[in-house]
């Protein structure tokens, strides 16, 4: 299973589409809306996780881009809580690039970040959770009030 996480902006053309919706019946993928702001008729913008076959992703997000929604992919990044973990292994049977591996005789887990794709595949299966998984770059939801029809609101936005 592929999941990343995509910083989705709509334009007010086409907020109003079922787009998220045709992910899942068109391409079979599971969503996680993280974060949104969403208004009709206004530009708005969602912080979702997409999981699936890879192909069925690539698919879905050629299909977002084709409908003018501008996607952007999150960068998460893998760390290790050196001070939890109590070198079991497990997280090396699930971790597929090498970034996780037993370092023989001593029998170490060892990490290399350089290899660690951020699948997320070693996070659930460490028994003490010593995989953590997160953003690599600050993604700021800003509010500022805003007039509307004389009626001051908050709006989200989100630096470029």
């Amino acid at each position: 299973m592929y999941k990343r996480m995509y910083l989705l902006r709509f334009t007010k053309d086409n907020i109003d589409q079922p787009l998220i919706c045709d992910l899942v019946k068109k391409y079979n993928l599971d969503f996680n809306i993280l974060r949104a702001d969403i208004f009709m008729q206004q530009d708005g913008v969602m912080m979702l996780e997409l999981a699936g076959p890879r192909k069925n992703v690539q698919a879905g997000l050629k299909y977002l881009k084709k409908n003018e929604v501008k996607v952007e992919t999150l960068a998460t990044v893998i760390s290790r809580d050196d001070d939890k973990c109590f070198q079991c292994g497990a997280c090396t049977g699930r971790c597929s690039t090498g970034a996780l591996s037993i370092k023989r005789p001593e029998m170490a887990v060892i990490f290399d970040p350089e290899k660690c794709t951020a699948c997320g595949l070693c996070v659930p299966v460490c028994p003490v959770q010593a995989m953590h998984i997160s953003l690599d770059k600050s993604v700021r939801f800003d509010y500022q009030r805003v007039e509307d029809n004389g009626q001051a609101k908050e709006e989200m936005t989100v630096p470029e």
